[in-house]
């Protein structure tokens, strides 16, 4: 039976797609057979990024309108054998994929494969019922921003009258420059604002900004990887690691102080 984890957030733009596709590679790479469900309607990234977008002939939506069956929906992965992707669908608006419709299109599933991540839209609106109605456990992506993070409490308190499994938090996008210059919020500070456990860390890499800009396809480095494949051991082994995203910043602060103290 596969575990369903649902990606989500309050505020869009903190990185839940980018998440979702870097779990999914970390979880593929460990040997899990993975799939990933757009379930951003309309507005989704997935394929994109995952590098799927040329191999996709039918959508979730062709499924639940019986053009397609679920099989001839879902596309392989060109590097990871054992990743697969079902697609969403921008033809169509999103109201018109009901909640009923896209539960029994994932749950079908359940057999099938070890992991089932859900890329959510932002917000608490219909899209983001739909998309966390099959999942078992939720993570819930943020920034180390003020308006992210009020905005992750706010969708954690509406999800806590839910029955979830487990529910954590990823933190994104985060500088260890600018946390040591008390210029950005800490892993400490942004874990005491929201009192949910922090499932992992995601540094703002270059690397993940420019694979974006250029063709789209998330292309991961090994110093990358290594925060996506921390997180991916946490969800399996019940690990607490956290990618130390301040090491590189340290050595570089203290060479700088050192530089003053001999002028």
């Amino acid at each position: 039976m596969a575990r369903k984890i649902v990606i989500t957030s309050g505020k869009g733009g903190v990185g839940k797609t980018t998440i979702c596709t870097g779990l999914g590679f970390s979880l593929a790479k460990m040997g899990y057979s993975v799939l990933l469900v757009d379930g951003d309607i309309g507005l989704n990234n997935l394929d994109i990024l995952t590098g799927t977008y040329d191999k996709i002939t039918y959508d979730i939506f062709d499924v639940i309108s019986g053009k397609c069956r679920i099989n001839q929906a879902i596309v392989r992965h060109n590097f990871y054998k054992t990743l697969f992707v079902l697609p969403s669908v921008k033809a169509c608006f999103s109201e018109n994929v009901k909640i009923k419709d896209f539960y029994d299109s994932v749950i079908c599933l359940n057999n099938d494969f070890d992991f089932i991540l859900i890329d959510s839209p932002a917000g608490v609106e219909f899209g983001f019922e739909r998309a966390v109605c099959v999942a078992d456990e939720v993570v819930l992506a943020t920034t180390p921003h003020i308006t992210s993070i009020k905005n992750t409490d706010r969708v954690s308190s509406f999800l806590n009258g839910k029955y979830f499994n487990k529910m954590s938090v990823v933190i994104n996008k985060i500088r260890g420059d600018l946390v040591l210059k008390k210029e950005m919020l800490s892993v400490s500070e942004i874990s005491k604002a929201l009192s949910i456990p922090i499932l992992g860390i995601v540094p703002e890499f270059d690397e993940i900004s420019v694979s974006a800009s250029i063709n789209g396809a998330l292309n991961l480095s090994d110093k990358v990887f290594k925060a996506f494949d921390i997180l991916a051991q946490n969800i399996c082994f019940g690990k607490n690691c956290l990618y130390d995203y301040k090491k590189q910043h340290i050595g570089l602060f203290k060479k700088i102080l050192n530089s003053i103290k001999r002028s």
